[in-house]
């Protein structure tokens, strides 16, 4: 029986990986920041195979604490950078825990004989800082795959230009680093949605699907989402957590950043799904899942299917 180390296997996206491994009979180690916080992670032990769940604590700007939680893992997992809009020190907040905790990690797996399988859990902003908006030039209708260009902007949001340096780290790692002892591969998702695992109210994910199905707009950020009636390019959590699975029990990935995507649709049309409504105009698939599809066959769920059966928990 394998170990795998989730790191940040008790958030929103982490709790549907640490489910999906448990459920293939993994021994399954999740990574907390504070253990003494046990709202944030008991959820778990309601899983399938949950005595084969252990949590530990982790600061990941703590390398040491880095190198102990994975000494002991063939799989190692890295979800555990903050995913948050409304932010008062961009630097403490996102780009310390981001950067630093992805320099940590990566020294850290890189000390590790044992580890086999590397899956590093970017972002769509590690494509496009400016997500949900287009990239650069691009119109809202223009397609985008893992074949274009990179694109950031010192105006985007704190949390995608952290996002973007991040995986700019991962890919300067591979570079220098020619000959690992392992795999890594990155996977790429787009907003996020679905069902929550927990009752946690602090998941900016499931935070968003409430304030979208509420038409609440707390910040300018999400007034300006209703104002511009912004096309989303969405995919569920669970397809999420199985690519996830895929990417890290499947050889000859190394190097690949897979963008997770299905369907994109307006904020009117996703307030409508989050209602029990149809939507008024038909997708697009705007941030392509040919890639996902075809090297970890992944067949991503319809956004309808996803909003509708979202639990409002808040």
């Amino acid at each position: 029986m394998k170990t795998v180390g989730i790191i940040g296997g008790s958030g929103f996206i982490g709790s549907h990986i640490t489910k999906k491994f448990l459920q293939k009979g993994f021994n399954v180690k999740v990574s907390v920041t504070d253990i003494k916080k046990s709202e944030k992670y008991e959820h778990l032990f309601n899983l399938g195979n949950s005595d084969n769940l252990n949590i530990s604590p982790l600061k990941v700007e703590n390398l040491e604490a880095f190198e102990d939680f994975i000494s002991d893992c063939e799989i190692v997992i890295h979800g555990g950078t903050p995913f948050q809009l409304d932010v008062t020190d961009p630097q403490s907040e996102l780009f310390d825990p981001t950067i630093k905790g992805t320099e940590n990690f990566l020294e850290a797996i890189s000390k590790t004989p044992g580890i086999e399988k590397v899956v590093f859990i970017a972002s769509v902003a590690g494509w496009n800082t400016n997500f949900p908006m287009p990239a650069g030039t691009k119109s809202f209708t223009e397609p985008f795959d893992e074949t274009e260009k990179r694109f950031t902007s010192s105006e985007s949001h704190p949390y995608a230009q952290a996002k973007f340096i991040a995986n700019q780290t991962v890919e300067n790692f591979m570079k220098k680093n020619q000959s690992l002892h392992f795999e890594i591969t990155s996977v790429s998702p787009v907003a996020v949605m679905g069902n929550s695992l927990s009752n946690r109210k602090d998941s900016t994910s499931t935070g968003l699907q409430f304030l979208i199905k509420n038409k609440l707009a707390p910040n300018d950020f999400t007034q300006a989402l209703y104002d511009n009636d912004v096309p989303f390019a969405i995919v569920d959590v669970e397809d999420v957590a199985s690519a996830i699975f895929k990417a890290a029990t499947t050889n000859g990935l190394h190097g690949k950043d897979y963008l997770l995507s299905s369907e994109t649709y307006k904020v009117s049309d996703m307030h409508a799904m989050l209602n029990q409504e149809l939507p008024k105009n038909k997708p697009n698939i705007i941030y392509k899942n040919n890639l996902a599809k075809t090297d970890l066959g992944i067949q991503f769920r319809p956004v309808q299917e996803t909003l509708n059966n979202y639990s409002e928990q808040l």
